[in-house]
């Protein structure tokens, strides 16, 4: 295997770690849930994203040797060593071990709204089969040792290993694409009718339709291009805009909400309270519109990204 650190996780296995810290330390943006090394043969190896339930958290698995099953939405894939496996709980997915088959893996599962996001947007480019770096790999091995010791018993510690695995992912598969000039223009002429168009429905066909591409392809270069869905970049740009309406003008919670593309008004209160912690009105009444002007891209998607859930793995493994 060539990487020391595997060979000594290797030599432990089979060898896990639930991540338990309190509660209060859960809106951290980046937390470990469980990290691993093991070797599976029995076909009872087997879990389903739609069964492992309704808390948010992920699973990176990595081949060191043998092969695994994975089955995501309507595709099917085998996971080859040297291949990873990245996918996202609750979601239409199962993976497993065949009957006299040997999966042999390293894992780290995560929560939290950043990495959750991310990951999201990898999979949005990527697919749930990750072809690494080598120096990727062994980083996230150090990761696992890391985790798998003493070195992640406080909150701080472990989130910043799980941020660290995040951003590995992130580099790897973002930091050194370069997207074609045609595609890159498609990309900024989409993101220019955006802004000229918060107003109106934006769903993803429209937008493709703008870009001159089909639906999976646009939403592949858009993820691609700007590190996160297309619908997540849109509902981002209405509430940065609605900002602006809150502390520069006398328009009505109601008005504000129309103008930055939400339809309904307590829609829109509920999405920004969740953004932002605060509703419209207060957050009018109190000022903050200056200092949050340029919003961070790294809020939850949806109501299941909430931190004040908490995810309990079935078993100490992931």
């Amino acid at each position: 295997m060539g990487n020391s650190v595997l060979r000594d996780l290797r030599a432990r296995a089979p060898i896990g770690r639930l991540i338990s810290l309190p509660r209060g330390h859960q809106d951290l943006h980046a937390m470990p849930v469980s990290a691993g090394y093991e070797v599976r043969t029995d076909p009872k190896y087997s879990w389903d994203g739609r069964r492992r339930g309704r808390s948010p958290f992920s699973v990176i698995q990595y081949t060191v040797a043998g092969g695994g099953n994975l089955r995501f939405e309507n595709r099917s894939f085998r996971l080859h060593p040297g291949e990873t496996m990245l996918t996202c709980i609750p979601h239409n997915h199962r993976y497993w071990v065949e009957e006299g088959g040997l999966w042999e893996f390293f894992w780290i599962s995560l929560n939290g709204e950043e990495a959750m996001r991310i990951q999201q947007a990898i999979l949005e480019t990527s697919g749930p089969v990750l072809k690494l770096k080598p120096e990727t790999v062994d980083e996230m091995a150090l990761c696992v040792n890391e985790l798998l010791s003493t070195q992640a018993e406080t909150p701080a510690r472990a989130s910043m290993i799980a941020y660290k695995v995040a951003m590995l992912l992130y580099d790897d598969v973002f930091g050194t694409r370069a997207i074609p000039p045609v595609e890159s223009r498609a990309m900024q002429r989409v993101i220019h009718f955006i802004d000229e168009h918060l107003e109106d429905a934006l769903p993803v066909e429209r937008l493709a339709e703008v870009s001159g591409f089909s639906r999976a392809h646009f939403s592949r270069l858009f993820a691609q291009s700007e590190g996160m869905p297309p619908a997540e970049y849109v509902l981002l740009r209405r509430l940065r805009f609605s900002t602006r309406l809150l502390s520069g003008s006398d328009h009505t919670i109601k008005e504000v909400a129309g103008m930055a593309g939400f339809s309904d008004p307590n829609y829109f209160a509920k999405v920004f309270r969740r953004y932002f912690r605060i509703t419209p009105t207060e957050f009018r009444q109190i000022g903050l519109a200056a200092s949050i002007m340029s919003l961070n891209d790294d809020p939850p998607d949806d109501d299941v990204m909430r931190l004040d859930q908490e995810y309990v793995p079935e078993s100490p493994g992931h």
